[in-house]
């Protein structure tokens, strides 16, 4: 048995990390926990060629100073660590269609963004406008969204059970502007029948007010977050899989892990897949319904990334990423593509380096992919923990996806096949290996208009010690996760003693700048 701790947080994403940063930066005694070679999670990156490459950070929103993102990283130690280079500010986001040169822009500042759409769509500008405000509108009535403590949300059932592609065809009939403003929806795995405006609005919103790459990746973030939990007296162990939870007297008193050593905490907080952590609760009676309403959840789909090394000098550097489709049709129909129809949308991003000049030296491209195309691989495993060799047929599976991309993406960039020095490829069965998501979902579990609640979680489950965070819990991305974790420790120590302390921070700061200037 090793020592006791306060806190001990299962898995070290976004939300496990900043979970145990704000609880250590209270007193606490934490303990993170991760089974891979990388905290990080989603954050994780990989070095292939010397190229660092992002496995689910391509860019991040709201970071400009007095945003709500940057509030909350301040309060964390973080925001003005971050090495960041500022997206193309009249289009950090372009939405594209084969057979159509224009690039539709998401720009950033909301009377930016509805200029610069509306020169595209001149008799659409009020519709733009609607649809901008219903989107302002709506994150401001998500909880925790102002980082005010004594706020009364507006989060009803008759918000939760708007669809985003209800609010788009309220705004505007026009076609191929339906299709545009509908374009980034593969931010959050959009179904045209089941996702809810709340999702897409604060998926969108926080790019529109800023667009940030990571320079060098954003593995950055969980390194930072690492070194504040280290600095407030936390700890962190990598290699370290939960693979038992001891209960008794219906708390959990410990967990035991993969070697065969136990730890023992006051409190747990599972940011791991929460279909994984009722397993871990095995056979321990909980209410069945719970139970139930857990196992039937509905993962979102996964993804097939194509990672591209470039040649020097041959490819600019873009400062801006590429949603792009074959029609205006696909945009939704994507996420139900037909294999012999793959891919019918995808995006691109280029990676970012310190002192970046006017090339790129990589670029990565993903799309939906349905676990179903890997099952067969399914009993296999490989990570830098725990190293497998899945064979030579999904070798050759990955090589026809690849050249069916490169295919897709000549369309787009022509001839970039003669610029590229080497390509990686991750599936749905990478994405379950390290992520710990059951069938490779891209962002935790669906969220359905229709059944607004049908796939909520509470933070607090039935065992009394025992509270979630990540992904799947709230909201999926880098401000819902963090947004999410900061309600996961409310429950701890408070909703207003905690916002209380993030916004004295930012005051804090605020009154520094006024007083020595921004040095």
């Amino acid at each position: 048995m090793h020592e006791s701790f306060d806190i001990i947080v299962i898995g070290s994403g976004l939300g496990g990390l900043v979970c145990a940063t704000i609880l250590a930066k209270e007193g606490l005694n934490v303990l993170v926990l991760e089974k891979n070679n990388q905290y990080g999670g989603n954050l994780q990156t990989f070095v292939r060629d010397r190229c660092i490459f992002d496995t689910g950070v391509h860019y991040i929103g709201g970071l400009e100073k007095g945003q709500n993102l940057y509030q909350y990283f301040h309060y964390l130690g973080i925001a003005e660590k971050l090495r960041l280079k500022r997206m193309d500010q009249d289009g950090f986001d372009r939405v594209t269609f084969d057979n159509d040169p224009i690039e539709y822009p998401y720009a950033q500042g909301g009377a930016n963004f509805v200029e610069q759409l509306s020169r595209h769509f001149p008799d659409e500008r009020e519709g733009i406008k609607r649809f901008y405000a219903k989107m302002k509108e709506v994150c401001q009535s998500f909880p925790l969204y102002r980082l005010n403590a004594e706020e009364t949300y507006q989060l009803n059932e008759e918000t939760l059970g708007l669809k985003v592609s209800d609010v788009i065809n309220d705004c505007t009939s026009n076609p191929k502007l339906r299709a545009v403003l509908a374009g980034t929806n593969l931010l959050y795995a959009g179904i045209e029948d089941k996702t809810p405006f709340y999702v897409h609005a604060l998926s969108i919103n926080s790019y529109i007010e800023s667009a940030w790459r990571c320079v060098n990746g954003g593995g950055q973030l969980a390194k930072l977050l690492i070194r504040e939990l280290h600095k407030h007296g936390g700890k962190s162990l990598k290699y370290k899989e939960v693979v038992k939870f001891n209960i008794e007297n219906g708390l959990l008193q410990s967990v035991s892990t993969a070697d065969a050593k136990t730890y023992r905490a006051k409190t747990f907080i599972a940011n791991i897949d929460p279909k994984r952590t009722l397993d871990l609760i095995g056979n321990y009676p909980i209410r069945k319904s719970y139970a139930n309403h857990i196992r039937k959840a509905e993962h979102t789909i996964s993804s097939f990334s194509l990672y591209i090394v470039l040649s020097p000098k041959r490819v600019p550097y873009l400062n801006k990423n590429y949603y792009h489709f074959r029609d205006e049709a696909s945009v939704w129909n994507n996420v139900h593509y037909r294999p012999e129809d793959w891919p019918m949308g995808y995006m691109v991003s280029m990676n970012v380096k310190q002192d970046q000049d006017e090339w790129a030296e990589a670029m990565t491209v993903f799309t939906y992919m349905r676990y179903d195309e890997v099952k067969q691989w399914a009993h296999t495993h490989n990570t830098v923990a725990e190293t497998g060799n899945r064979g030579s047929d999904y070798e050759r599976f990955k090589q026809e996806k690849t050249e069916i991309m490169l295919n897709e993406l000549e369309k787009k960039f022509p001839n970039l096949r003669k610029h590229i020095r080497a390509t990686y490829v991750s599936t749905p069965l990478t994405y379950r290996d390290y992520i710990g998501s059951e069938t490779g979902g891209m962002y935790g579990f669906v969220k359905d208009a229709n059944h607004p609640l049908k796939n909520y979680l509470p933070t607090r489950t039935k065992i009394k010690n025992l509270l979630l965070t990540g992904q799947s819990v709230n909201m999926h991305g880098i401000l819902g996760v963090t947004i999410g974790a900061v309600l996961t420790c409310a429950e701890l120590i408070g909703k207003s003693h905690l916002l209380a302390k993030i916004n004295r921070a930012n005051k804090l700061e605020s009154l520094t700048v006024k007083a020595y200037g921004n040095v």
